[in-house]
């Protein structure tokens, strides 16, 4: 297996321009929020979209790294996954939606950095990360002062837990290894086929592992249950760069190898 822990703290390479347009899930207009751009939804409720999901998939670019801050929804309900930055700008394109979960899929500042904001936007949200993580995500400003510290959660994320969004259910499994509290959450119901990552897999890369706290021998650990545990057919929906499937990052991706 490779190791590779160059670039930011995801591993990955941000170069690539992203679009500044959207709205939220069914709304797409030109628009501008400061640091934050969103690329309208990729999936249709019934159809399935790009994602193989059957709700609507919304992707804000967040923040300095460009983080894929995902919004989920289905029905009236939706989460919000890794909100790096602008929180209330987020918070003010949901419309009518009501906002069940903000889920950190690990600690890092450029994914949970928007919390406060979102929270403070939206109190009935629950926020969610993984208690090896919570000291990380409450030290945010830290690294950078356009993050907010994260809150204290709403609750805490274990392996196996379920959240319910609509007819959309997620399995929280835990991939530590580019941080000690990451977490993927793995689509079922009308959510199967979509599985959220965070930055434990890219395309064709994984989280580097060189910053306090990664380890990656823990991280090839969580490589390998992805591997071996998911539907190859499953659309990998990553914290930062595009989106991917297994089947090709089985083939292709150094980090996946044997």
């Amino acid at each position: 297996m490779a190791n590779q822990n160059e670039g930011c703290s995801c591993g990955h390479n941000h170069e690539e321009e992203h679009g500044r347009h959207g709205g939220c899930c069914g709304h797409h207009g030109e628009h501008g929020h400061g640091e934050h751009g969103h690329e309208g939804c990729c999936g249709h409720h019934g159809h399935g979209g790009c994602h193989h999901a059957k709700d609507q998939i919304g992707i804000f670019k967040v923040g300095p790294l460009e983080t894929n801050c995902y919004i989920y929804v289905s029905g009236n309900e939706c989460m919000i996954i890794d909100p790096g930055a602008s929180g209330a700008e987020i918070a003010a394109q949901l419309l009518n939606l009501e906002l069940k979960y903000i889920v950190a899929t690990h600690g890092h500042a450029d994914h949970v950095g928007g919390v406060k904001a979102l929270k403070l936007a939206v109190s009935s949200a629950q926020y969610l990360i993984n208690e090896a993580d919570n000291e990380l995500a409450q030290r945010a400003h830290n690294s950078n002062d356009i993050y907010d510290d994260a809150p204290e959660p709403d609750g805490i994320l274990h392996e196996g837990d379920v959240l319910s969004v609509g007819t959309a259910q997620f399995k929280i499994m835990e991939t530590p290894g580019h941080t000690p509290g990451g977490i993927i959450l793995v689509g079922e119901g009308t959510a199967s086929g979509a599985v959220f990552v965070g930055d434990t897999l890219f395309q064709g890369s994984a989280g580097r592992t060189d910053l306090p706290g990664g380890d990656f021998d823990t991280l090839k650990v969580s490589l390998n249950r992805i591997k071996t545990e998911l539907d190859p057919t499953s659309i990998i929906l990553s914290g930062h760069g595009n989106q991917t499937s297994l089947e090709a990052e089985l083939a292709t991706n150094p980090f996946l190898q044997d």
